[in-house]
């Protein structure tokens, strides 16, 4: 059975290989997919009443109504012994939750909860449900061309303004919250006193709360392109088998980058709401000896 599965898989390879770029370049051939392209803004699919959609915000609008129908279903009618959806809701939000409490402690895990699992999910839905095989073969074609020139769906976190969307959101969350537990004392975070190396650590504090919003925002819009084109170009060159690889290794990116937004959301949540007090802190202690 080992060897007959084996064999299977050569033989896919080997076709995926005389069909893909590198055998039409051996064979001189036409390959059996055509070139992807990158496009680096999302294109319009239609106008309605003046207001552009693109296939980024249908992504986006799609995956919505994924995790809605997902989780409002599991959770619809709870039963102390669950089905299988409902098991699995609970699963994953229990997973979420025990994260988030064990960096921001029971206080604060529930009231950062809804905000972050909601990050997490749709970061990761939709990382995950562009893999789906409608998004890259439902399209528009241009006169006279037979290839897609405009996909109906496409990842929106390939597009910028989502990433940027959820690093402002991310920054607001976090400097609510400073402002929540603190008050306007939160702002001596930035303005430390008349001291020159006090006032000069203070503006660097203000900057890196700002740079958050740029990191943020290229680190997921960077690694999201970056899936998409390699999972576009194995599948030009391979066709077959091989490129499964990579939409396995996506799915693990998709649920890593959407930790790692949510996860840096967190710890910094979390230091904007002990910050102040830590400071304090450290200056009775330097005053006392």
């Amino acid at each position: 059975m080992v060897k007959l599965f084996g064999g299977l898989a050569l033989i896919l390879v080997l076709v995926g290989l005389a069909l893909g770029a590198i055998g039409a370049a051996l064979f001189d051939t036409d390959p059996f997919i055509p070139l992807p392209e990158v496009h680096l803004a999302p294109q319009q699919v239609v106008t309605v009443g003046g207001f552009t959609i693109t296939n980024t915000l249908l992504s986006a609008w799609l995956t919505t109504i994924v995790v809605v129908l997902l989780f409002g279903l599991g959770s619809r009618s709870i039963k102390m012994v669950p089905g299988r959806l409902q098991g699995f809701v609970e699963m994953f939000l229990e997973a979420i939750y025990n994260f988030i409490k064990g960096v921001a402690g029971e206080k604060f895990a529930r009231p950062f909860f809804p905000i972050l699992a909601t990050m997490f999910i749709f970061v990761a839905f939709n990382a995950w449900m562009a893999l789906l095989p409608i998004y890259p073969t439902i399209g528009f074609t241009a006169d006279g061309q037979h290839e897609i020139t405009t996909h109906l769906l496409r990842s929106a976190g390939t597009d910028i303004n989502m990433p940027l969307a959820l690093a402002v959101i991310s920054f607001l969350f976090a400097e609510i919250w400073g402002f929540k537990a603190h008050g306007f004392g939160y702002l001596k975070e930035f303005f430390r006193g008349p001291n020159p190396l006090d006032t000069f650590i203070g503006i660097i504090e203000l900057l890196s709360h700002f740079i958050r919003l740029i990191s943020f925002t290229f680190r997921l819009f960077g690694n999201m392109l970056a899936g998409e084109i390699v999972l576009g170009m194995m599948t030009f060159l391979l066709v077959f088998l091989v490129p499964l690889a990579f939409y396995g290794l996506e799915l693990l990116v998709g649920g890593v980058q959407a930790l790692i937004f949510m996860g840096l959301t967190l710890v910094f949540t979390v230091m904007a709401v002990a910050s102040h007090g830590d400071h304090e802190e450290e200056h009775s202690e330097a005053g006392s000896h």
